[in-house]
């Protein structure tokens, strides 16, 4: 017969928490980022002029000739970057020639029916690989298809292309003074467009830009010379 006695239970000793006020780190980490916050705020208006050091151009070679070309102009970011490209894609206002990639918003209050007018200019600059030339396909391949020559309106000479042409529909408008060539598109559903092109070094230049452009064509071809200009360091 096996004998029962009742256990005693020790006292546990007194073991001081470990465990760390929470008041005072939650008050400390309030204030650390409310002044973070406010040193952002105030430097936040730097950090957008800059983008993290972008410099105001980037230098760019197409087809072995080098372009100074402005940050703010490049309409893709995939060619964004300095060194050797095949081609880039850039975008100017109107007529400040300001570099600017930023689409147009149209809100519901400034919607309405009529057309939102074009204030860019638009350039491609390509390797064009000794294809043949624009001073080349103007003298050469251009005078097999057009009409004759319409009456000189402010200086600028307009001779529409051949309905069954290769380029149907579309006009060539000549001046001199700046020089301009320019092949534009009728107007119809959508505004008719120009475009003119360059050859610098190993690349062709092509502007694109609004027909209606045109009535104020000598302000046009002074433009496409300054970026032409600016881009190749000529200026």
């Amino acid at each position: 017969m096996s004998l029962l006695y009742p256990t005693q239970s020790r006292p546990r000793p007194f073991r001081r928490s470990r465990r760390k006020p929470i008041a005072p780190i939650l008050i400390g980490s309030l204030i650390a980022v409310a002044a973070i916050a406010a040193v952002a705020y105030l430097l936040w208006p730097t950090w957008q002029n800059r983008r993290a050091g972008d410099p105001d151009r980037i230098p760019v070679s197409v087809g072995a000739s080098l372009f100074n070309v402005p940050t703010d102009a490049f309409r893709r970011k995939v060619q964004k970057h300095s060194g050797p490209q095949e081609r880039v894609d850039l975008s100017y206002l109107y007529p400040s020639l300001e570099a600017s990639n930023l689409p147009r918003h149209v809100s519901v209050e400034t919607f309405d029916e009529t057309r939102q007018p074009i204030d860019r200019i638009f350039l491609s600059i390509e390797a064009h690989h000794e294809a043949l030339s624009p001073e080349a396909r103007f003298r050469t391949i251009y005078p097999r298809y057009v009409d004759q020559v319409m009456a000189p309106q402010d200086g600028l000479a307009t001779r529409p292309f051949r309905d069954a042409s290769p380029y149907s529909r579309e006009d060539l408008f000549v001046g001199d003074a700046p020089a301009l060539v320019a092949r534009c598109t009728r107007d119809a559903a959508t505004p008719g467009m120009c475009l003119s092109e360059r050859r610098v070094g190993g690349a062709d230049l092509t502007f694109r830009f609004p027909r209606a452009w045109l009535a104020q064509w000598r302000e046009v071809g002074d433009a496409m010379d300054t970026l032409t200009a600016q881009l190749s360091g000529k200026h």
